[in-house]
């Protein structure tokens, strides 16, 4: 099934303690970190990309391992979107972006889609800043250019950060409010940043890096806000620029043929199609037929219904169209049930694993799912974040302090990390259903004369499962059904994606259970922060469930100090053992590959381990392509 998103735009996703204790290590190194600890500390390194631990994969002007450089370049490729939209305005809480809005933004420095925590220059020639990180340089190419010809300059990249330091999504801005101590021009192709103190600077480098530049001059001249929705939209240096649109039914960019990173050893082998378009759909059933017809001719099968059963129709039977499942290195999504805990009714975590216990998994994946599922058990599954058996004395050293503190249960420090409950295969399990309900009676959730859980003020357990796409009706109906066996007042509201975002966005919070994604990474940072810190619990669309847990935020404190992979592992396998103990989510599941449906004119390389990319290092076969149409593939 899809996963639902919990971000609003497109924004660029073992700790060795040896005979420290980790209050002790944790201040030392921030303090080291904050305040630079020793002499070589200031020393000053010039380089083409930076790394969060370890050296970089790639050497200057590189050429990406995983890409076909001579990929040839032209053609379209087309894909779906669910819903619609109204602005082109990627970065503003107001309206429904457009799928691909951001794609005419570039930022001065990019990842690759084969290592992780790397940042390398592409609209700067190299970045300068001292070993302790607390200030970064940029020197920017002289080449760069606007999709209208103008030049981008230092000026233009002070201008968009102080947009964003004051407008735009809050997740951007509280980072730029409360990390940047000052940006500074030092030349028409030359800015600095410099972070405040008793901060860990670590990630700032990269984070600065990845920030979006416009175009100045064109902002002002039009009268442009970032606050604001509008289908104008601002002027970028990326590949693509937005060609054309019908509201709310379709969207193309086309690839500037004057694009300035064009001959780029970084930009090889990617950027490949002549336009990229998205056809948007009111339902997953007539988006599925769009495909089918020819309407747009790239899919992402989300829906194991359809992988199962629906591929039988005539462009698959006739070869015009492929059915492949291509293997996805990526850490699973953290797709859930979350429980809005603003709710008084959630506050008990008792509440809140009863009703994670009526969720049948293993029923839903073998009725449901066709048996192509696995359950998700744990916020960084299908990686080597994850926390697994008894924790480790590196661990250990972690999650003392929270124990002494009373933060955590002292089982925390032997117990293996909290699994998703297993059910039958029927749809009610009656040993989970027993479970779940001395669990609401111990908290205070009654059964009443009329079969409905109230507590002591006679108030009824009502859970409202708030959903915008009716393919999942079959999934949530049956949880709702056997909720109902348990005595809660469970219904689902199905609503549009507008009146979804307008009920879950801050500062509403409206709703009970919604379907999101506890989104991790796989280097812990600001974005933890965003998505699981006491900070966020009331402001970003990040933590729309309102996770507010001071034993989460130590360790994020930590996590984020963290100045070795090895001792970032650690940290996150800590966390999660943490974060799995709030309960907070019912986990879903994940598969490891990707299921993927094309017309038979599309070809790529072997993929990254981090990236399906079909949108950059995928090519166009005009050969194919004539063929099919000649065939009749397209109506």
């Amino acid at each position: 099934m899809p996963a639902k998103s919990a971000a609003r735009a497109e924004v660029i996703e073992g700790r060795n303690l040896r005979r420290w204790g980790v209050a002790g290590l944790a201040m030392l190194t921030l303090a080291a970190l904050a305040t630079g600890g020793r002499a070589d500390d200031h020393k000053i390194i010039t380089s083409h990309g930076i790394s969060t631990f370890g050296d970089l994969k790639y050497g200057p002007d590189f050429v990406p391992a995983y890409v076909n450089p001579d990929a040839p370049k032209g053609g379209e490729i087309s894909e779906s979107a669910f819903g619609t939209f109204d602005s082109m305005n990627p970065y503003s809480v107001k309206g429904t972006p457009a799928v691909g809005a951001a794609l005419p933004f570039e930022t001065l420095m990019t990842g690759v889609a084969d290592e992780i925590g790397s940042s390398y220059c592409l609209m700067c020639t190299t970045i300068e800043y001292p070993q302790d990180r607390s200030w970064v340089i940029f020197n920017l190419r002289d080449d760069v250019k606007f999709s209208d010809g103008s030049p981008m300059t230092a000026d233009d990249v002070l201008f968009t950060f102080n947009e964003f330091r004051t407008k735009g999504i809050s997740d951007y801005r509280t980072i730029l409010e409360t990390q940047i101590q000052s940006a500074e021009l030092l030349g028409p192709l030359k800015i600095k940043f410099t972070f405040k103190p008793g901060i860990p600077w670590r990630d700032m480098p990269a984070q600065m890096g990845s920030t979006p530049v416009f175009s100045k001059a064109y902002y002002e001249a039009h009268k442009q806000n970032l606050e604001e929705s509008s289908m104008e939209p601002f002027l970028g240096t990326g590949p693509y620029a937005l060609d054309h649109f019908s509201a709310g039914q379709t969207i193309v960019y086309k690839r500037n043929p004057n694009y300035w990173g064009e001959k780029l050893n970084i930009n090889k082998g990617q950027n490949n199609f002549d336009t990229i378009r998205y056809e948007y759909f009111a339902d997953p059933a007539a988006m599925f037929e769009g495909f089918k017809s020819g309407a747009y001719t790239f899919r992402i099968e989300n829906s194991s219904k359809n992988w199962a059963t629906g591929y039988d129709f005539p462009a698959v039977q006739k070869k015009w169209a492929n059915k492949v499942e291509l293997p996805n290195g990526t850490k699973a999504n953290g797709q859930g049930f979350e429980f809005n805990l603003r709710r008084d009714k959630f506050k008990d975590p008792r509440v809140r694993e009863a009703i994670g216990l009526m969720f049948n998994f293993e029923w839903s994946d073998k009725t449901l799912f066709y048996g192509l599922y696995t359950r998700i058990n744990s916020f960084w599954e299908n990686s080597y974040l994850a926390a697994v058996g008894a924790p480790t004395d590196a661990e250990k050293a972690l999650l003392q302090p929270l124990v002494d503190a009373k933060l955590e249960d002292p089982s925390i420090l032997t117990d293996d990390p909290i699994k998703a409950p297993v059910s039958g295969e029927t749809q009610l399990d009656r040993g989970n259903l027993r479970k779940a309900s001395k669990m609401l009676d111990d908290a205070g959730w009654a059964v009443g004369a009329d079969g409905i859980r109230k507590n002591a003020k006679g108030e009824p357990l009502k859970v409202e499962f708030l959903n915008d796409d009716p393919a999942w009706d079959r999934i949530i109906n049956p949880y709702v059904e056997n909720l109902k066996a348990l005595g809660v007042d469970a219904s689902l509201s199905d609503i549009d994606p507008a009146q979804m975002s307008e009920r879950t966005d801050p500062p509403n919070f409206d709703f009970d259970i919604i379907t999101g994604n506890a989104s991790t990474g796989y280097e812990l940072g600001d974005d933890m922060t965003q998505s699981f810190g006491s900070s966020t619990a009331n402001n970003s669309s990040y933590n729309r469930a309102g996770l507010a847990s001071p034993a989460i935020d130590k360790l994020i404190e930590v996590a984020k100090a963290a100045k070795s992979k090895d001792e970032m592992v650690v940290v996150a396998k800590a966390l999660d053992r943490v974060m799995l103990r709030e309960k907070f989510w019912v986990p879903q599941w994940y598969k490891n590959v990707y299921t993927l449906a094309f017309y038979d004119m599309y070809e790529h390389p072997d993929l990254p381990p981090y990236a399906l990319g079909e949108t950059s290092f995928w090519w166009f076969n005009k050969d194919k392509a004539a063929a099919l149409k000649t065939a009749g593939a397209f109506q």
